[in-house]
């Protein structure tokens, strides 16, 4: 399979008439770590809501594992991480990680998940506890937990290094380039560009409703003569 994750000429719009994506083509390759990068509202989470069928499109080709995205079986392998990640204030942090699996029919061990807590720097002692009493980072550890635990093979992660500590963005690069050593197929999004830099095989620049570059991030530097991808992101909008 050439492609995971393939969109062809999207056109999503919020009143019907201005289109928040403008006839967007991208595809997300079996294995890769892609990163979409873009400002405050230029539809980074509506492209993923689509994908995801939480959103309409209002014309345009969505496929996930060679499927149309509105099949159920297509996003049998499809984890998601939401940006304001938000678990069941009842549920304890072991109780969250195992029933996330238990939807897509798996089983995770307690011993994978304390080990899992250990290396994003989560005390594996808070896990018994209600996430009510979880801190944001502490909140967005255990999504990552409960992400990764599902054992699907492509995982969308909505700003997954958001509200963490310079140490837990470390843990949670490294969290991603292991799933990617393992096969995993990663779609993200993310505003600090220097983490995108580091564990991206490709970055789609998206602004003013369309793709304005896909490629290696060596590539947009080498495209724009800027020495970081923050200043060629900002080179290439404009």
């Amino acid at each position: 399979m050439s492609t995971v994750l393939d969109v062809q000429d999207l056109v999503v719009s919020y009143d019907g008439k201005r289109n928040v994506l403008d006839h967007i083509s991208l595809q997300v390759r079996p294995g890769e770590t892609l990163g979409l990068i873009g400002l405050n509202g230029e539809g980074k989470t509506t492209l993923i809501k689509t994908l995801l069928g939480l959103r309409q499109a209002r014309s345009g080709r969505l496929s996930l594992m060679g499927r149309d995205t509105q099949d159920p079986s297509a996003r049998a392998e499809l984890a998601y991480l939401p940006e304001r990640f938000d678990p069941p204030w009842f549920l304890g942090g072991m109780d969250f990680v195992k029933f996330s699996a238990t939807l897509y029919h798996r089983k995770v061990a307690a011993n994978d998940v304390v080990q899992m807590a250990t290396g994003l720097g989560l005390d594996p002692a808070a896990l018994p506890r209600s996430v009510n009493t979880y801190s944001k980072g502490m909140r967005q550890k255990l999504g990552l937990i409960a992400t990764v635990s599902t054992g699907c093979s492509v995982l969308i992660l909505d700003e997954p290094m958001s509200g963490l500590d310079p140490r837990a963005r470390v843990q949670v690069k490294d969290l991603i380039l292991r799933e990617q050593a393992r096969g995993k197929t990663v779609f993200l999004s993310s505003h600090i560009l220097s983490d995108m830099d580091e564990i991206c095989n490709r970055v789609a620049i998206l602004h003013n409703g369309k793709i304005r570059y896909v490629g290696p991030p060596a590539g947009a530097r080498d495209q724009t003569g800027e020495p970081t991808l923050e200043k060629a992101f900002l080179s290439i909008i404009g």
